[in-house]
Order: C-alpha cells, then structure tokens, then sequence
C-alpha cells in the first residue's frame, strides 16, 4: 500500500513530571504553546481545521462526558471539529493514526493531535490504573501491570537464559539518555547495582524495572504533504503504520516471549512503508517495564528472539549503537503519561529525523524512525508507526 499522504509540519512537548500546580487544559495548551513557538513558520489559529485528543481521562477519571472536548476551548480552538482517542497505552499513536487518515482522506487539510494525561493527582492505592484496565473478577484478581509483565520476563530467562542484568542494562541505557532530555520525569543515571538492588516488586522485576507515573502532553500538526512547505521546509513524512489486537488474558496468550500483536502491527506498518527493520535509524519502544523493550526489539525484527538482552548488554541500542532505541529516555526516565506517551514519542522521532535532538542526536543514515506502542489488558493492542524524510 503506498502513503505519503501526511506529513507531520511542528511539533511540541512539556516537561513530564508531577505537574500539580497545573490542570488537564493547561497541560494541554502548554504543549500547543511549545508547538507554536517551535515551528519554523508562524501557524494561525484559523489555520487549524480539527483537533484530535488522545487521552485515558475518562476511564482514569470517570468523566467520560468530558473526554477531550474540553482541550480545543483551553487552546483558542473553540468551535472546530474535536474527536477524542482512549485506546489505552497507545491512545496517542492511535491518535495520532486517526489524524493521518483524517488529512489523508482528504476531510481536512491540517489537523493538531494532542496527547495530554494528569496521573498524579490521584493515588495508585485509589485505583486509578485498577480501574482503567478492569477485567474478570476472578481471571484478573490481584493483577497489576507488573503482574502482567513479570511471566514474560521469568519466561524469557527460562527459555533464553536472559538475566537480570540484561533487563538492568536497559534502565541503565534509558536513564543515561533520559539525563539528556530537558522534558524527561527523572534525569538522573542509574547503575546496574542500583536496579538489581532497588525493592522487588513482583519477581523478577524490581521498582527500577518499573517506569514511573507521570503527568505530561505532546503535541504534533499534521498537514497534506502539498501544503506543507506552508509551515517548514523540512517537513517528516508518514510512511505507515499498523494497529493489532491480542487475547486480553494472560491464561489466554499463546506465547510469553513475545507480544503477538506488536509483531502484527509491525508487519503491517512494515508492508505500508515498503520498509523493513533494516531501514530504520532510531526508534522509540514501549518500555513499560524493562522487559518489554527486550521483546520490543525483537518483535519489531531488530534482533532474532532471544537476543534482545545481549544486544541491549553488547550497546545496539545505546545512542551511538547500530539502532540506537528510546534516545527520549523511554518510558523508564521520560515517564508515561498514558495519553501523551505515544505523541511524544513521535515527537522525538521528528526531531530525530531533522536532527535537532542535541546532546541526544543519532545518526540518520537511512532517514527513517519507527514509534511503537503496546499496551491495554494483557497488552493486547498494538500501534506501530513509521515516519521518513522521504516526501515519495
């Protein structure tokens, strides 16, 4: 399937952290303030056809009435068309996706995505998560996400001898990169020590396995690749993307060292592009916990299964690696902010792709970065996305 029908023209992030002097809208008009002021050209508000709002706010806060439809008002943006994506962990890839289909269908011309999530004010003992991801009274009883997590990674180490230093080594490398990111939650170095001796939360997972809770917004515009030169010169195009699904229970799942619906959504972001994992410079993975990058990388065709822990401890992951993986600070430093997660990744992949990343910058060879997001009940959905340099 050929693409090249979107393009992404501006982009803009917030700071992640625990943002409690700041509301659901500001968060989210910081990010469109960042957005505006970052781009090359000045973009008028008029300009603006539709706003896309990826959020959990309504499962996290129970106000599904409100959704999204509160950011376009908080923005200057009153009165244009507004739709709302909750999708869980991929909310803001998916919505992302949603606003690609929306210019590329030719409905409108330029639409803003906003990815925007407010998860400290309430604590988890108040059931914020436990409530949006709810499941069997009985199959789901006692579940947490990194309930959810640790049979992959014991799994993995049973079937592949991957140790905990490797799973360590991926925390290492994000903090590391994390230091390098103004906007990462934590910005600090972490040492293999540190994460093998931090408290254990549910075996073999310790607490520096666990990405943290995190407020934030992201922010993209999203243009016909005509009309782009509108706003920059060097406009990030999108070459494809795939959605998945996988069964919501862990007595379901046929596999526990790998995520089937990310290797599907991969493959058909993949065949979209025209692309394979060869072609891609940099990526940004979900890496919930720190297991999960492991089976990103080798469900996204990187490394062969059952050699992500050795390559992430041999360095192709690391910012001057082979494939240089979550450059951001991912999910462990950065934080995960459900709805912005996804658009902030993107974020990053279109700096990356103009080089303008700073102390954080790959190499673009190739001039391709893929984003991925996994997530949801037993993880059973996907978004992969594929952005390129390539206007073809």
């Amino acid at each position: 399937m050929s693409w090249g029908k979107a393009a992404v023209v501006a982009a803009g992030i917030i700071p992640f952290g625990e943002l409690f002097d700041q509301g659901y809208e500001s968060l989210a008009a910081g990010a469109f303030r960042s957005m505006l002021s970052g781009a090359d050209r000045s973009i008028a508000l008029s300009e603006i056809d539709a706003c896309v709002v990826a959020t959990q706010r309504g499962s996290l806060w129970g106000q599904e009435g409100i959704g999204g439809n509160t950011v376009p008002s908080a923005i200057g943006l009153s009165g244009i068309p507004c739709t709302r994506v909750e999708n869980a962990c991929p909310s803001g890839s998916d919505a992302f996706r949603v606003g690609a289909m929306m210019v590329a269908s030719g409905v409108h011309d330029r639409v803003l995505v906003i990815g925007v999530e407010k998860m400290r004010d309430k604590s988890t003992q108040e059931g914020l998560l436990s409530r949006a991801a709810a499941g069997h009274p009985v199959y789901t009883r006692g579940e947490t996400a990194p309930v959810l997590f640790a049979p992959f990674a014991t799994r993995h180490m049973h079937e592949f001898g991957t140790t905990r230093e490797m799973l360590a080594q991926v925390a290492v490398k994000n903090h590391h990169n994390g230091c390098l990111d103004p906007y990462a939650h934590f910005r600090s170095e972490v040492t293999v020590a540190q994460v093998l001796e931090s408290p254990p939360v549910c075996s073999p997972l310790h607490l520096l396995d666990c990405c943290p809770q995190t407020d934030g917004a992201a922010a993209v515009l999203l243009t016909r690749p005509e009309i782009a030169a509108d706003f920059t010169d060097r406009p990030v195009f999108v070459a494809g993307f795939g959605v998945a699904t996988d069964h919501p229970y862990l007595h379901e799942k046929a596999t526990y060292v790998g995520l089937p619906a990310t290797q599907l959504a991969a493959s058909r972001a993949y065949s979209m592009a025209s692309l394979g994992p060869d072609a891609i410079d940099c990526a940004e993975v979900h890496d919930c916990f720190t297991i999960t990058e492991i089976l990103d990388i080798e469900d996204l065709g990187f490394v062969e299964k059952g050699k992500g822990g050795q390559a992430t401890l041999d360095g192709l992951t690391a910012l001057d690696g082979k494939l240089p993986v979550n450059t951001s600070g991912g999910l462990l430093a950065k934080g995960h902010p459900i709805g912005a997660t996804g658009v902030a990744q993107l974020v990053e992949c279109f700096w990356q792709l103009r080089e303008e990343a700073g102390e954080r910058q790959v190499a673009i060879r190739k001039g391709n970065a893929l984003q991925h997001n996994v997530g949801g009940r037993g993880s059973g959905v996907s978004v992969v996305t594929i952005l390129t340099r390539d206007p073809a």
